[in-house]
């Protein structure tokens, strides 16, 4: 096989990125877009996507993008797809290593990334480049691999050379401390919190779940939290702050359980993941603190299920 080229996207690139997804993924690829090599051109063009292609001769074997449609500080690595005859050829990695350095060059602190988990080969790609596992999405999209349940996400965060993304400095909750604290000797501590106060409260549909986020949970959004409908799948996300110990204790109290940190996309700070419901399921994550949260939550959905069976 010749050499492969690691380089950008070139607008002519977009009718064979996009066969490219349909030959590894079918139909069933989460993102729309892929399927259209207009909007492949057009997000290339607009800076939504800085997309790194993986070139042999005139084929176009490997594809990664830093998306960043809402022009965030922390862009996602995304897109990745590598065709089936040039698997095994770390065509993943490199893309990945070429795509941090792009993002350095542009300007950013750090850059999210969502590993599936319907394999472990994403998951240790992750963690071999740079990026540092951080929290779980349970449930969060349509598997691409057309299995019939969601595919659950591990996030994973890479902090960008001569950026800081650090956690408050707190004692933690005993059921969270492993995980805090590696967090914490990663991504270093500061005091206080570096999320701004006049974040505003959101609350969107993904897919089957609805995503809250919230800068500081108070007695009157407690009250609005218990009051959603019980067959709602709701993700919380917090603003990590000083009131964390409280915001787990009240959250645990209505069902949430604690599925780790994401970073918080217009700042240097951290939003605190809590989920209620979720689908019974196994999973073996390359991870030992994410298997604990995923562990952690299916032990609690069986506990609440039994609960209320037996009333």
């Amino acid at each position: 096989m010749p050499n492969i080229v690691y380089r950008r996207y070139e607008p002519g690139d977009a009718r064979a990125v996009s066969q490219l997804f349909r030959v590894v993924y079918g139909d069933h690829y989460v993102q729309p877009d892929v399927y259209m090599p207009s909007m492949i051109n057009q997000h290339n063009a607009d800076g939504s996507w800085v997309s790194m292609l993986a070139v042999d001769g005139e084929r176009v074997l490997g594809h990664a993008a830093l998306c960043n449609a809402t022009r965030t500080v922390t862009p996602e690595l995304a897109l990745s797809v590598v065709h089936p005859c040039a698997q095994g050829q770390r065509i993943a990695t490199h893309l990945s290593r070429a795509i941090l350095r792009e993002s350095s060059a542009l300007g950013f602190i750090s850059v999210l990334i969502k590993q599936v988990t319907h394999h472990p080969y994403t998951q240790r790609m992750a963690q071999n480049i740079g990026f540092h596992s951080t929290g779980l999405l349970p449930d969060y999209v349509p598997s691409p691999f057309a299995e019939p349940l969601p595919e659950t996400i591990v996030v994973g965060c890479y902090a960008a050379q001569g950026h800081a993304r650090p956690l408050p400095d707190l004692p933690w909750p005993e059921s969270c401390r492993r995980l805090m604290q590696r967090l914490s000797a990663v991504f270093g501590t500061c005091q206080g919190t570096t999320s701004p106060s006049s974040m505003a409260l959101q609350i969107k549909q993904h897919h089957q779940r609805y995503a809250i986020v919230i800068h500081r949970l108070n007695d009157r959004l407690l009250d609005q939290l218990r009051r959603l409908p019980l067959h709602w799948l709701v993700c919380a996300k917090v603003t990590l702050s000083q009131h964390f110990a409280e915001d787990l204790r009240r959250l645990s109290m209505l069902g949430f359980t604690f599925t780790g940190l994401m970073p918080a996309p217009r700042s240097h700070g951290w939003l605190a993941l809590f989920h209620r419901g979720v689908q019974p399921r196994h999973l073996s994550l390359d991870c030992p603190d994410m298997q604990q949260l995923h562990d952690d939550l299916q032990r609690n959905i069986g506990a609440l299920n039994s609960a209320c069976s037996a009333a």
